[in-house]
C-alpha cells in the first residue's frame, strides 16, 4: 500500500497551489479519501474529504470557499487545489484513505509541505 503526496512548494500569500496523491496497493474506488495537515508545533488538522465515490465533500471551515477537494478513480489519484494561500496554511499536507465501514482500517502518505511566506 502507497500513498504519495506531491505539489508541495514555496508560493506567495495569495497564491495557489494543488496537491496530489497517487494511491497504489488497495482498492482505491472503494476508499473515502482525505487531506490533513499539520503546522509546525501543532497537532495534525483534517483540511478535506471526498467520499469513495466523490459525490459529498467536506472541509475546514478555515478552507471552505478557498479549497476542492476531487478524485479520479480511473487514474487513483486524489487532489487538493488551494487557492488565495494565507502564512498559516503553512503546513505539511498528508493523504488519508479510510475504508468506510470498517474499524481501524485506514492509510497514511507520508507529506508534502506547502510553505506560504513572501
Amino acid at each position: 500500500v502507497q500513498l504519495v503526496e506531491s505539489g508541495g512548494g514555496l508560493v506567495q500569500p495569495g497564491g495557489s497551489l494543488r496537491l496530489s496523491c497517487a494511491a497504489s496497493g488497495f482498492t482505491f474506488s472503494s476508499y473515502d479519501m482525505s487531506w490533513y495537515r499539520q503546522a509546525p508545533g501543532k497537532g495534525r488538522e483534517f483540511v478535506a474529504s471526498i467520499t469513495s465515490n466523490g459525490r459529498s465533500t467536506t472541509y475546514i471551515n478555515s478552507m471552505k470557499g478557498r479549497s476542492t477537494i476531487s478524485r479520479d478513480n480511473a487514474k487513483n489519484m486524489v487532489y487538493l487545489q488551494m487557492n488565495s494561500l494565507k502564512p498559516e496554511d503553512t503546513a505539511v499536507y498528508y493523504c488519508k484513505a479510510v475504508l468506510p465501514g470498517a474499524i481501524n482500517v485506514y492509510f497514511w502518505g507520508k507529506g508534502t509541505l506547502v510553505t506560504v511566506s513572501s
